[in-house]
């Protein structure tokens, strides 16, 4: 459940605070964190931001992006430590190693796979990005929004709901994006930056993806797998394959779809996808990684071909289940 009150009472107490978000960030995990920071600095408070891995570039102009840290640059201790944007403790990574190191803990998020890890839980699974309780947050905290933090949260809220194209896209979003352009948000220019400009190696990355496209599903899932050896040859880095998955569901005739990436530690990393009434969730959470209805992830042990086959067996399985498809779209 939502609390913003308890939460406010942990920042209040405390001195100094720790903010952290989950392995291989996304908008919404880097803006709620940083919109966190900036919101806790008006009020005084020894502020620092942890993540385990590298922001993504398109990512890095955030006010306060910079001065991210690694876990291991933390100093001994903490009053507060606050996850944000992060379903469980083992999704912090190594910042998961800090908690034991503040004298309190909360969190605030909006996955409903959340087993309320933290001492202070202010979680809601049908908010549709985590930087709407960032908001909410604020506003608790009587802190004015000001530019800044209104570009950081909408980098969070635009990004988790797909540019507002997601089911999750709700009225509170609305009423959310209403304030956040009241305090100056420069919307078409963001816009651009965030969904529109593409690197040169993003788009090799995503002809490769295209290339590899195969369905199963008897023509509704849309797979596309992606090695170590397509990242190279593009010039690519992880985080250029972040939306590619988004492609496969635009597909006409597609209710799910997969996008499977290896990553350099021998696992596999699945991006799953799903057209309402189909949920991946469950899917995700059978094989050991969680997420929204809508859009979940998994990391596997493993090669690329058996792990893929293993996910898109589980993605058939969840399709069988549900009879009141259309043939087609």
């Amino acid at each position: 459940m939502r609390d913003p009150a308890g939460v406010s009472a942990a920042v209040e107490s405390a001195g100094s605070v720790w903010i952290a978000g989950h392995v291989n960030p996304d908008g919404d995990a880097i803006g709620s964190a940083l919109a966190m920071r900036l919101i806790l600095e008006t009020m005084g408070k020894r502020t620092t931001v942890f993540f385990q891995d590298k922001v993504p570039d398109d990512l890095a102009f955030l006010p306060g992006a910079s001065e991210i840290r690694p876990p291991s640059e933390a100093g001994d201790s903490a009053d507060l430590f606050l996850a944000v944007d992060t379903s469980s403790r083992d999704r912090l990574g190594s910042c998961e190693a800090l908690m034991a190191r503040c004298s309190r803990t909360a969190q605030i998020d909006h996955h409903g796979t959340n087993p309320a890890y933290a001492q202070v839980n202010s979680v809601d699974g049908s908010a549709a990005a985590t930087g709407v309780l960032i908001l909410e947050q604020m506003k608790a905290l009587k802190v004015a929004l000001t530019a800044d933090v209104a570009l950081c949260l909408y980098a969070a809220i635009s990004t988790d709901t797909g540019n507002f194209s997601f089911d999750c896209t709700n009225g509170e979003v609305f009423r959310a994006m209403s304030e956040l352009m009241e305090a100056g948000l420069p919307l078409a220019e963001l816009n651009m930056r965030l969904f529109r400009e593409k690197s040169r190696p993003q788009l090799k990355l995503l002809g490769r993806a295209i290339e590899h496209l195969f369905f199963a599903g008897a023509g509704r899932i849309a797979v596309m797998t992606l090695s170590r050896r397509d990242f190279e040859d593009c010039g690519a880095l992880a985080e250029h394959a972040d939306t590619i998955v988004n492609y496969g569901l635009e597909t006409l005739g597609t209710w799910m779809a997969l996008l499977a990436r290896e990553n350099g530690d021998g696992t596999v990393k699945f991006s799953l996808r799903a057209r309402a009434p189909l949920t991946v969730d469950d899917v995700a959470e059978s094989l050991g990684g969680g997420g929204h209805p809508r859009a979940a992830g998994i990391s596997i042990p493993g090669i690329l071909e058996e792990t893929t086959r293993r996910v898109v067996e589980a993605m058939e399985a969840r399709l069988e289940r549900e009879t009141d498809l259309e043939e087609e779209r």
